[in-house]
């Protein structure tokens, strides 16, 4: 009985030191999207290597990079946006009625940033304000009804239903459809990025832009 009494306590005594037993669920233990996987997207073969002039991909970890390429994404979807917008004030499109009260669409100068400027101060706070709701309701829904981009989840994608693709075109696509959707949107939001600069720059500076009439 004393020699069991021993045994048992001894066993106890080496159970403490024992490593604990792993209980993180199956979505902790989720690894982020690896950097070469961000990076194999979009194809890039036009330059020959990834187009990474400052070296920014070689930086951080890859939640790092998922985020980069997360927020390249949106930035290029509001990039893309605001070329339209830009373009189309430019050709006098106008929506009917009032923008605000004693200011008609069609009062707006066509030229983009004097359309920005027209705009009453209230009005430029609701569009920011319906900006920061879309982003911060994105990454609630991302950590609730989804895998976080930072934890395994797929960058750029929209979480806010409704938002992106609201007719529902991508549920029927394949897996390699939507990946060559995915960098196809990368290089056009990339371009839209430098559209909108040169426009800018192009509104700011006489002559930066050349071949550029007013915008």
């Amino acid at each position: 009985m004393m020699k069991s009494a021993i045994l048992l306590s001894a066993l106890s005594m080496a159970s403490a030191f024992a490593p604990a037993a792993n209980t993180a669920s199956s979505t902790d233990l989720k690894a982020c999207v690896s950097r070469e996987t961000v990076l194999s997207e979009p194809d890039t073969t036009e330059f020959g290597k990834i187009w990474d002039p400052l070296g920014l991909a070689e930086m951080g970890s890859d939640e790092t990079i998922a985020w980069y390429r997360h927020s390249e994404i949106k930035h290029g979807r509001v990039a893309m946006a605001a070329f339209v917008g830009w373009w189309a004030t430019g050709s006098g499109l106008r929506l009917p009625g009032e923008l605000s009260y004693g200011l008609n669409f069609a009062d707006v100068p066509s030229k983009g940033l004097e359309a920005w400027d027209a705009i009453p101060g209230w009005g430029k706070a609701q569009m920011l304000l319906f900006a920061g709701l879309i982003e911060l309701h994105d990454e609630l829904f991302h950590s609730i009804r989804g895998t976080h981009y930072m934890k395994g989840g797929t960058p750029g994608k929209n979480m806010v239903p409704g938002l992106f693709d609201p007719f529902g075109l991508s549920k029927g696509r394949t897996e390699e459809a939507k990946a060559k959707g995915r960098s196809s949107e990368i290089k056009n939001g990339r371009l839209a990025m430098v559209g909108v600069a040169g426009l800018w720059a192009a509104a700011t500076l006489d002559g930066s832009v050349p071949l550029q009439p007013p915008c």
